[in-house]
């Protein structure tokens, strides 16, 4: 791959995780709004949402994973600057390299395991107690994600590797 294509890949990685971060915030804003909406009907009239903790608990599952990637590529993950603090700009961007390599391999595992997972819900035909709502139907946009993270942790790779440490190759 040329620097150019990757380049222009990192770009669409970059893009593409800002848009599902987006998403996962407007899900959040609406899980807050559906929470204050129950907590209302609850307090006010003596019914809250039905199954609002079924929804709740799907929709910030699907938010969380939704902003990995974003995290991935801003360099949002927690990390132990005492242990770096000393080190030159290339043995950081060794680490850095290591790190997303270290995100990506497990992003590759948490894909591969939680799609068995969803066929494993999908066969058993396993639903929320309260709404009914098909379990398996909550994997697709997690595996989105951890399918853009693991694209993320490669493009950050890359990254580490031009010596861009996360600001350059998008601006190329």
């Amino acid at each position: 791959m040329s620097a150019t294509a990757a380049a222009r890949w990192v770009k669409w990685t970059r893009k593409a995780a800002e848009w599902f971060a987006l998403a996962g915030g407007a899900l959040l804003v609406a899980v807050v709004l559906l929470s204050a909406v129950s907590a209302a009907g609850n307090i006010l009239l003596n019914k809250p949402v039905p199954g609002e903790f079924e929804i709740v608990e799907i929709a910030v599952a699907m938010a969380v994973f939704a902003f990995l990637p974003y995290c991935q590529l801003t360099g949002a993950n927690v990390t132990a600057d005492i242990f770096t603090s000393r080190l030159g700009p290339r043995a950081l961007a060794a680490l850095a390299a290591l790190s997303s390599l270290v995100a990506a391999a497990f992003a590759a595992l948490l894909l591969w395991r939680m799609s068995l997972g969803m066929l494993d819900y999908r066969a058993d035909g396993e639903i929320t107690h309260i709404l009914g709502f098909p379990v398996w139907l909550a994997f697709p946009p997690m595996l989105l994600s951890l399918a853009l993270l693991l694209l993320s942790g490669i493009a950050a790779v890359l990254e580490s590797l031009s010596g861009a440490g996360g600001k350059g190759m998008e601006q190329e």
